[in-house]
């Protein structure tokens, strides 16, 4: 297993974390629980690494990235989105 396969893997992991936290907000229709600045620091700090990884030219550090940063920036609209939501 080189250094590319390792990076690809260990990207898509952490890259596809955010993805549980998307569907149960979409499923539920709420966002109460969640901290706008989880999601809205791990955006910004993604986006450093993507362009990271462009000045270095690591097309796996760019790609998972990218993932990562639209989960990231879909679960901050969200919270926006269902801002108003009520206890239920």
């Amino acid at each position: 297993m080189n250094a590319t396969t390792i990076g690809l893997i260990a990207g898509t992991l952490t890259s596809v974390a955010a993805i549980p936290q998307v569907v149960k907000t979409l499923r539920t229709r709420h966002a109460r629980d969640i901290s706008i600045w989880q999601p809205l620091l791990l955006a910004f700090g993604v986006a450093l690494w993507i362009i990271y990884g462009m000045l270095i030219h690591d097309l796996p550090l760019i790609l998972t990235n990218i993932i990562s940063l639209g989960c990231n920036a879909l679960l901050t609209g969200l919270k926006f989105y269902y801002r108003d939501d009520t206890a239920s």
